[in-house]
Parts: structure tokens; C-alpha cells; sequence
């Protein structure tokens, strides 16, 4: 796979990125309930971070097919009209990304022309901001992934399938208590 190195690294900063939420939570908690004292910028920096997670996180989600949908019309078309159908909605999910990524390229370019900084950080606030533009440039990559699947003919989701993904884990879990010998 082409993209194997950005899905390691898109991986790998969601869960630095949930890590670092969880610590820096904690050692807040701790600090203002066991030292009565509190960092002015934990909640502004967690802030930060939960919005990163959000960008990168929308992109992991269509990577590996997780987000939801009403999919119940496709599901009575033939395969070859749900196909025509998941290009269309794909080159529309592509189409809605370009045009977040356009605005806010402009949008981060505003904030660095301002220069303001964040409230509690000596930071300015463009360069939180950037992963605006950086998270929906990362998402129309995957769109164009499951676009270029769809027009090969691949098999290619753009939706989770919520009634498969029960089905599955009930035959785990079957799987699992008759193996261990045990019954429910």
C-alpha cells in the first residue's frame, strides 16, 4: 500500500495525542484536589489537543471505514448502481473537504496575519489552528483513496456497518465461551 507510512504516522499522533489529553487530565485533577494548586493552560492546551484529535480522528475514521451513515437504499441497489452511488457520494465528501481546506487555509492565514496569541499560552493561535487545513487535507486524501478503490472496482466502505460488526463480535464472544467452556 502507498500510504502505509501516513497510516503509522496518523495512528501513532492519535494516540500520543489521546495520551497526552489522559495525563495531562490527571496530573491537573491531582494537582488542583491533592495540592490545591491548578496550570492555567492544562485546559486550554487539552482543548488544543481534543480538536487535533478530532481532525486526524475524522480521517482514521474514513481509513478504515468506522463512520456511520444511512446506508439502508444503497444496500437495495444493485452492485452496480451502489457503486455509481458510492463514487457520487465520494466525489461529494471530496468536493465538501476542498472546500473546508480552502476556507480554512484562509482562515489560519487571517490568524497569522492577526498574530494574537492563545489565552494561556505564550503560543500564537495560528499554529493550533493550522490543523484545520492540515486534518481536511488529510481527509480529502482518504476520500480520494476510497474513490480510487471504488473506480477499480474494489471493495471500498465509506460506512461502518453497525449490524455486521454485532454479528461479528456476538460469533466472537460464542467463540470465545465455547472455547473456555463456558456457556452464558
Amino acid at each position: 500500500m502507498p500510504m502505509r507510512w501516513t497510516d503509522r504516522i496518523e495512528e501513532g499522533v492519535i494516540a500520543l495525542l489521546m495520551a497526552a489529553m489522559t495525563l495531562l487530565t490527571f496530573t491537573q485533577v491531582v494537582a488542583r484536589y491533592v495540592f490545591n494548586y491548578s496550570f492555567t493552560w492544562a485546559l486550554e492546551l487539552t482543548g488544543v489537543m481534543f480538536g487535533a484529535l478530532i481532525f486526524i480522528g475524522m480521517a482514521y475514521g474514513v481509513r478504515v471505514g468506522a463512520h456511520i451513515g444511512v446506508d439502508a437504499f444503497v444496500k437495495t441497489l444493485g452492485p452496480r448502481a451502489a457503486r455509481n452511488v458510492g463514487i457520487l457520494a465520494t466525489l461529494l465528501c471530496i468536493l465538501y473537504a476542498g472546500i473546508v481546506l480552502v476556507g480554512g487555509w484562509l482562515y489560519v492565514q487571517k490568524m497569522y496575519i492577526v498574530g494574537i496569541e492563545m489565552q494561556d499560552l505564550p503560543v500564537q493561535q495560528w499554529i493550533p489552528r493550522a490543523i484545520l487545513p492540515l486534518g481536511f487535507l488529510l481527509l480529502s486524501l482518504r476520500f480520494m483513496q476510497v474513490l480510487m478503490r471504488l473506480i477499480r472496482g474494489e471493495d471500498a466502505h465509506l460506512l461502518g456497518d453497525e449490524a455486521q460488526d454485532a454479528l461479528k463480535l456476538r460469533a466472537d464472544d460464542t467463540a470465545d465461551s465455547n472455547s473456555t467452556g463456558t456457556t452464558r
